[in-house]
């Protein structure tokens, strides 16, 4: 059996019968580009969220009274009815925590900033203890960061992000400019260097002020969130979370043997937590991927099934002329083959096209893996040979006398 002349065939069939071969290949086609957009599109995220969302580094923890991760509802539920974390336990946390290098607190929110008659909305206001600066890794290009006087003093003065320049004041420096944010008055005192886009969001447009100025302006109601830096990675990173579980159990009166009333997370539980979440993605769109390939290998079976039929009269003429079953089974295995793999070629280039164009438009990240092109159409070769079994075997066990009297 010629196996490069099975494959000819196989293509000569499929441009002889264009309609029908791309109605053949289509569900193979949607099955391996979904497969290759999801998984493509699932490394990408995975990859900016390690880096760019919760890289905290190895030596940072973060306390807060709801999981920065929820999953579940009745967690939330439970969470949400947990006592604030005030700026006293941030001080006691500060005081108490020996092993921690630095300690920082935070409140966030969203709103309008404006300067002149010029204005941008949903800026993330940021209300920061000057050593959330270090451990966040702050940079700036221009001016100066906040600093424990500004926050003593309540003073009303931001850093802020690329974006509100560029909206805002082009062209000018905004250094000592005041603008106002939710009808209060700011001084600008620096600018924040440019961190691009998360997940097709801007990370430029904020502003940072004393987490003092934030409350006065916005009220103590809001829960803060504590951030401590260990002085060391490894033994020194366990004992600083311990010493500040201890401390804030105590003040928050939480009874021997009962759970912390916060939550405590690292870099390591916070990626481990989305991982789970895209886990679950992931195999719930394989699922419907999965679908969508079994349905193209039906149709690829029945179109199979028309083929011999149609080549009855060509299936007799091989076997007269000393073919075997076997050649005849291995010839339309071949041409199911060749059908599927040209439908999950086309689909690997269609997934990871659909991935770039999303990536262009919205900005949401994703990464090509050789493994996932080779799975894509390691899985499309499987179906054609899984649905072309029936049909190639039908073929086989044509009698030749009858083949030959066949009339089409």
């Amino acid at each position: 059996m010629n196996i490069s002349e099975a494959i000819k065939i196989a293509f000569l069939s499929l441009w002889a019968n264009k309609l029908r071969s791309a109605l053949t290949l289509l569900g193979v086609v949607i099955g391996v580009a979904a497969v290759i957009a999801v998984v493509t599109f699932v490394n990408g995220i995975n990859g900016y969220v390690a880096t760019k969302i919760f890289n905290l580094g190895a030596d940072v923890f973060v306390v807060s009274k709801i999981p920065p991760v929820v999953t579940n509802i009745d967690i939330f539920l439970e969470a949400e009815k947990r006592k604030d974390l005030t700026l006293e336990e941030y001080e006691a946390v500060l005081e108490a925590c020996k092993h921690c290098e630095w300690v920082g607190a935070e409140l966030d929110t969203s709103g309008r900033v404006k300067y002149g008659e010029q204005s941008i909305s949903n800026s993330n206001i940021e209300g920061l203890t000057p050593s959330m600066a270090t451990i966040y890794d702050i940079d700036l290009t221009a001016g100066r960061m906040i600093s424990d006087v500004d926050m003593r003093n309540n003073s009303a003065v931001v850093v802020v992000g690329s974006d509100i320049v560029d909206n805002l004041m082009a062209g000018m420096d905004p250094i000592d400019k005041e603008i106002r944010i939710a009808g209060w008055v700011y001084r600008v005192i620096g600018v924040g260097k440019r961190k691009g886009k998360t997940l097709g969001q801007s990370m430029d447009n904020y502003a940072i002020m004393p987490i003092t100025a934030f409350q006065k302006q916005n009220g103590t109601h809001e829960s803060i969130q504590i951030s401590g830096k260990a002085a060391a990675a490894g033994a020194n990173f366990e004992e600083a979370m311990d010493e500040t579980r201890a401390v804030l159990r105590a003040r928050r009166h939480v009874h021997p043997g009962d759970e912390d009333n916060f939550d405590i997370a690292t870099n390591d539980s916070m990626m481990s937590m989305w991982s789970n979440i895209s886990d679950t993605f992931f195999y719930a769109m394989i699922g419907i991927a999965a679908i969508s390939l079994v349905v193209g290998g039906i149709v690829i079976m029945n179109i199979m099934l028309v083929s011999v039929t149609e080549r009855t009269r060509e299936i007799g003429i091989r076997k007269a002329m000393g073919a075997r079953s076997s050649d005849i089974l291995l010839q339309f295995l071949i041409e199911s083959v060749t059908v599927a793999l040209a439908g999950g070629a086309i689909g690997v280039l269609s997934g990871i096209s659909v991935a770039k164009v999303v990536t262009l438009a919205i900005g949401v990240p994703s990464e090509i893996k050789l493994w996932a092109v080779a799975a894509g159409l390691l899985v499309a070769a499987s179906v054609g040979i899984f649905f072309g079994v029936y049909p190639a075997r039908r073929a086989a066990k044509l009698d030749p006398i009858a083949a030959l009297r066949f009339e089409t």
